[in-house]
C-alpha cells in the first residue's frame, strides 16, 4: 500500500498545526514532511519547532522526512558528521537537496533513509553514490512540488524519470495539492502540472493507481473533512468515495457498490444493485429519462425488463434513454476518479 504524508511548515508554530497533524494521523497518514531551508534570522525558532514536530512524530510512530542542505544544518548548529543525531530528535529520513558529497550521503544512508532529489538526479550520479558505498536499501527518490502555475512537471517527463528510478530499484515520492492553498501564490503545490486544480484525493489516486508512486505527500497544509473521509475509507476499506449531487428522486440507491468484473466501456455497473433487485420486489417507474453526460448516476427503470434496478455511472457522454432514469451527478472534482474504478473496485456515494 502507498505511504501517505502531509507537509509541516516551520514558519508556523507547532501548536497551530498540532490538531491538524493529529487528525491526519487518525485518518491513515503515516508520514510528515518538512523543509529545513531556514532563513538565518529564524534559525533558533525553527530548530525548536522541528524538535516539537519530531517529538510528535516519534510519539505517533510516524516517519519524519526533512528537506535539508549543508547551510540549513549550520543554522541548526549541526555539523555534517553529526547529522545522524537528528535520529535522536525523531527524524527518520533526509531529502538531500544539494551540496552533500557522495561520501557524506553514503554515511547518512547507513543509519537513516535518504531521499534523492529527482529533479537533479542523473544516472551517473547514482553510479557515483553506489561507488561511494551508499546503502541502496535506504535510498529513495523524491520529486519537488511547484508553487508557480505552468511550472509543474509534464506527465511524460515524470514517467520517463520514474522509469529510470524504478530500474535502479528506488521507490518514488511525489506531491499532490491540498484543500487550502499555501501562500504567497495560493496556487497549490503539486508535482504534476496536471494536478494543479485537482482535488487532493483524485490527484492521489492518479499518482498511486495511474503512476504507481510509492509515497504521496500533500504539499499544502490543510485537508477538508470530505477529503479526509475519502482518504480514510480508501486506506481502511479500499472504498473510493464519490461525492454526488442527487436529484429530487425517491428511489432508494444503496451507498456501497462494486464494479462488475467484466468492466464495461461506457459505464460503471453496480454488481450490488443487480443482486439486490433479484431479492426484492422493485418497480422503478420511468422518471427523469434525460441525457447522461459523464458522471451521471442512473438506475434502469421497468422498461428495461430484467435490468430494472441496475445502478450505473456514465464514464462518457451518453444520450437520453427512456429505459434509464437519471438519479444524480458525480461532482466535477471527483470525475477524475471514474477511470480508476476497475473490476471489483468498491465505491460509495456521498450525497452532497
Amino acid at each position: 500500500m502507498v505511504k501517505l504524508g502531509v507537509s509541516v511548515y516551520l514558519n508556523q508554530s507547532f501548536k497551530e498545526q498540532r490538531d491538524y497533524l493529529q487528525t491526519v494521523y487518525e485518518n491513515g497518514f503515516t508520514l510528515l514532511f518538512t523543509s529545513l531551508h531556514i532563513p538565518e534570522e529564524d534559525a533558533s525558532l525553527y530548530a525548536g519547532r522541528l524538535k516539537e514536530v519530531a517529538r510528535f512524530a516519534k510519539q505517533q510512530q510516524m516517519e519524519l522526512i526533512c528537506d535539508v542542505s549543508p547551510q540549513s544544518l549550520k543554522y541548526l548548529m549541526i555539523d555534517e558528521d553529526e547529522i545522524i543525531e537528528l535520529l535522536d530528535w525523531g527524524v527518520t529520513g533526509l531529502r538531500i537537496d544539494y551540496g552533500f558529497s557522495p561520501e557524506v550521503v553514503a554515511t547518512i544512508s547507513t543509519k537513516m533513509t535518504v531521499i534523492l532529489n529527482a529533479s537533479t538526479l542523473h544516472e551517473e550520479d547514482i553510479q557515483t553514490l553506489l561507488e561511494a558505498g551508499v546503502n541502496q536499501n535506504h535510498l529513495e527518490v523524491g520529486h519537488n512540488f511547484y508553487p508557480r502555475p505552468e511550472t509543474g512537471l509534464g506527465r511524460a517527463t515524470f514517467q520517463q524519470a520514474n522509469k529510470l528510478f524504478r530500474e535502479k530499484g528506488f521507490s518514488v515520492m511525489a506531491f499532490v495539492p491540498g484543500d487550502n492553498p499555501r501562500g504567497p501564490l495560493f496556487k497549490q503545490l503539486p508535482t504534476l502540472e496536471d494536478h494543479r486544480d485537482w482535488s487532493p484525493f483524485a490527484a492521489f489516486i492518479d499518482l498511486f493507481k495511474g503512476e504507481s508512486v510509492d509515497t504521496v505527500i500533500i504539499g499544502d497544509i490543510g485537508l477538508s473533512a470530505e477529503s479526509l473521509e475519502q482518504f480514510r475509507l480508501y486506506a481502511e476499506e479500499d472504498v473510493i468515495v464519490l461525492r454526488a449531487k442527487a436529484m429530487n428522486y425517491n428511489e432508494e440507491i444503496p451507498e456501497i457498490h462494486w464494479n462488475r468484473n467484466d468492466v464495461a466501456r461506457d459505464v460503471l455497473r453496480s454488481a450490488k444493485s443487480r443482486s439486490l433487485n433479484l431479492t426484492r420486489s422493485v418497480d422503478v417507474i420511468p422518471l427523469h429519462t434525460a441525457a447522461r453526460p459523464i458522471g451521471t448516476v442512473t438506475i434502469d427503470n421497468n422498461r428495461y425488463g430484467r435490468y430494472q434496478g441496475e445502478v450505473q455511472i456514465t464514464k462518457t457522454d451518453l444520450p437520453a434513454d427512456e429505459k434509464v432514469n437519471v438519479v444524480g451527478h458525480v461532482v466535477e472534482d471527483d470525475l477524475a476518479l471514474l477511470p480508476y474504478i476497475e473490476g471489483g473496485q468498491k465505491w460509495m456515494f456521498k450525497w452532497v
